[in-house]
């Protein structure tokens, strides 16, 4: 075994590879875990008579642990998540595997990846030592639009991708392949869809330009949102939602469009800057009462009080960290700078649509949100809540790192009595 040339990072980022039953995800992992650019990569798998590994195996070091000659650590998830990742980062910790740069985890086909992307997000021990770096997802391209016609599961890993990866696309013909790629963007048109042939992609198509990607990389948040894609189709829907009062400024604008009985999409457009407290309050409330039906939401938000853009994802009742990129992308559909959040929902109806676009076009004051949340701890935006924004009272000194509040102090009344 080679030693591995891979260096520890802060956080470790974690890709979840999904796709139906037969996609092909057994063979795009076979193909990169002999890839040299996957050193310091620890593979999660669900079972290891699926995948071939043997002809790769070095040194077995327990029952669901091996190391393997390209650098990486392969082991058996066997049920148990976090415990597997808590093992990984002990034993890298320890030195008896080599320092892990990435891990990436296969689920079955069936599978919901949310319980996977919760656990990554909420769970403290694995949250502070690795990020969600983004979902990838294997469709078919000979069977996928049948799977997808047939099969819930199958619409949420598409909905939730931040990459489709399209296997068999030799075996497919040209009219099918544009049915399925119409279908894909109409579910996740914010996705790229690279094809993937025998297996063979390269790991920095898959790696590493996600929205938590580590680096000062100023990540695509147009394609990521779809926004050229998805306004294209939306200005072609005629119905787009009645118009709005905000008090705080211009109605938030929504259009949407609908792709088949169940699943949907609409796009809110905020004309003026949000008080990052109270959409958060707003924005959570939203999740616990509809999260099940909203497969992904994902937007760049205009936060009052600050010149940089915020970048916010949600996938059913879960909020992803909120990202803050050091200014807004030049050119394009954000030079407007106004915010605007994209809802891929499956049986929402056009009611709750509508009240989803009322209760963001009644934001509450930061004040009122901050006093609500003593109400509501466990609110699924609890996270936002401990973003700083910029305060507006005159008495508060403003450092590099700090925020510095004076307290005044009224002293009680010593009169008798008292």
């Amino acid at each position: 075994m080679h030693a591995s040339t891979a260096t520890p990072v802060e956080r470790i980022p974690v890709s979840l590879l999904t796709g139906f039953l037969g996609a092909g995800k057994t063979t795009l992992l076979n193909q990169l875990m002999q890839n040299p650019a996957m050193a310091g990569t620890a593979l999660l798998i669900n079972e290891f008579g699926e995948v071939g590994i043997d002809h790769h195996l070095v040194e077995k070091i327990d029952d669901s642990t091996v190391l393997l000659d390209s650098g990486c650590v392969c082991c058996s998830v066997q049920g148990d998540l976090l415990k597997a990742l808590k093992n990984l980062h002990q034993r890298s910790a320890r030195r008896e595997i080599p320092p892990l740069a990435r891990v990436v985890i296969e689920t079955t086909g069936l599978a919901d990846p949310v319980p996977v992307i919760y656990t990554l997000m909420e769970e403290r021990f694995v949250a502070a030592r690795y990020v969600c770096d983004g979902v990838l997802t294997v469709v078919d391209a000979t069977h996928g639009l049948a799977q997808l016609a047939s099969h819930r599961e199958a619409v949420r890993q598409v909905a939730m991708a931040d990459r489709l990866l399209i296997t068999k696309a030799d075996l497919a013909d040209s009219a099918g392949r544009a049915r399925l790629d119409a279908r894909l963007a109409a579910l996740n048109p914010g996705a790229p869809r690279l094809d993937v042939r025998h297996g063979r992609i390269e790991p920095d198509q898959l790696f590493g330009s996600g929205i938590y990607a580590p680096g000062s990389k100023l990540p695509d948040v147009a394609a990521w949102l779809g926004e050229e894609r998805s306004q294209q189709a939306l200005a072609r829907a005629a119905d787009a939602a009645a118009p709005l009062r905000w008090t705080k400024g211009p109605a938030p604008q929504a259009h949407a469009a609908r792709h088949d009985e169940a699943v949907s999409s609409f796009v809110v457009r905020f004309e003026a800057p949000v008080p990052w407290f109270g959409f958060a309050m707003a924005m959570g409330r939203i999740l616990q009462q509809y999260g099940p039906r909203l497969l992904r939401v994902k937007g760049l938000m205009n936060v009052a009080g600050d010149a940089r853009p915020q970048v916010v994802q949600c996938v059913q009742d879960v909020a992803y960290p909120p990202v803050q990129l050091a200014k807004w992308p030049d050119g394009g559909p954000f030079d407007d700078r106004c915010g605007r959040l994209v809802f891929i929902t499956r049986d929402l109806s056009a009611d709750e649509a509508d009240a989803i676009r009322r209760a963001l076009a009644s934001l509450p004051s930061d004040a009122a949100a901050i006093r609500a949340t003593a109400a509501t701890p466990l609110l699924p935006t609890r996270c936002w809540f401990a973003r700083r924004v910029a305060t507006s009272s005159p008495g508060n000194l403003q450092l590099d790192g700090w925020l510095v509040q004076p307290k005044r102090f009224i002293p009680r009344s010593t009169t008798a009595g008292t």
